[in-house]
């Protein structure tokens, strides 16, 4: 830990009790982490958000972890938050190489490890989150139980578009040119840039009026779209992790019938073999099913608490 750091309260809502720090990775980066902590908590749940978020955007949620017994710790990944960024253009979402994230999950374990973080530890994670926390289960790490939300293990490509965005991103980055936003991709935060009607994260007008209220108050914290070499790293990633078997985590996933941001075939796929695994399908649903309207959140959080509320399976 490098010491304290700034935490927006005035546009995240959630528990007051909470703790912003700077963290180093090991390859010098200074990160953010938030903690929620909870007196005689039962453990600690590591919040993985997804591209272009930050800490603020689930203070909410964890204050309904806070109701079930459960801590909260978080990060900011590189590139985004008020994290270090990558390149000379802030807003452009960018990672030199997918694995890149995994010394900030190391950077956020590290942390929760040395403020003695209640243990079981669960894992939430969320969209890109997702690969990410896939990736560190199969790697080793070690939690009582996953939940990911519209984990990002394929993206929604078109049959037609998908060899382009292969050709086109590992050209930039044999090129040179792969800090160059993906084409067709917001120049801005999406949330500031596209109306409510039409948008590809939630149906609930409030919640998608909080995250532009986010953005619009806080400018810095706000991301745009990816860089050509993000594409083609998470491309690869995706690739990778397709080829890879589950791990033995006891799991339950979520994705919406209205899902265009993540590959929902690929979450089916994997959850069809994931021993311990449970896919739920949240009806009209879009990527933000934590954050959707009342109906829908409600169905996904009361799965949320029965399922990291379960003991451990027999023989796990």
């Amino acid at each position: 830990m490098t010491g304290p750091a700034p935490f927006h309260g005035d546009v995240a809502g959630g528990p007051e009790r909470v703790e912003a720090a700077w963290l180093r990775t090991r390859d010098g980066l200074r990160l953010r982490a938030a903690t929620w902590p909870v007196d005689g908590a039962r453990g600690t749940v590591l919040l993985l958000p997804g591209r272009t978020e930050y800490v603020e955007k689930y203070a909410g949620l964890a204050g309904d972890l806070a109701e079930w017994g459960l801590s909260t710790v978080s990060i900011d990944w590189r590139g985004q938050g008020l994290s270090d960024r990558l390149l000379a253009d802030p807003l452009s979402g960018h990672v030199n190489s997918f694995s890149d994230y995994q010394a900030d999950l190391a950077a956020l374990v590290d942390h929760a490890t040395a403020a003695g973080m209640p243990k079981p530890w669960y894992l939430v994670a969320h969209s890109m989150g997702g690969a990410i926390g896939l990736r560190a289960l199969i790697d080793g790490l070690t939690v009582e139980r996953a939940v990911f939300s519209s984990p990002m293990w394929g993206i929604s490509l078109s049959a037609a578009l998908r060899p382009a965005a292969w050709t086109l991103s590992y050209a930039a980055r044999s090129f040179g040119f792969h800090d160059r936003y993906a084409p067709g991709t917001s120049k801005g935060a999406y949330q500031n840039a596209a109306a409510f009607e039409g948008n590809l994260l939630t149906h609930d007008q409030d919640q998608y009026a909080r995250m532009a209220l986010q953005t619009e108050r806080h400018p810095e914290l706000g991301l745009a779209g990816p860089s050509l070499g993000w594409l083609n790293e998470a491309l690869v990633e995706c690739r990778r992790l397709s080829r890879l078997s589950s791990p033995a985590t006891p799991c339950l996933t979520f994705v919406g019938t209205e899902e265009l941001i993540v590959d929902t075939q690929r979450i089916t796929e994997r959850m069809a073999t994931w021993r311990n695994g449970e896919l739920l399908s949240v009806d009209g649903g879009r990527h933000e099913c934590l954050m959707e309207t009342p109906k829908r959140r409600a169905l996904v959080l009361d799965a949320m608490r029965r399922h990291l509320s379960a003991p451990a399976p027999v023989g796990s």
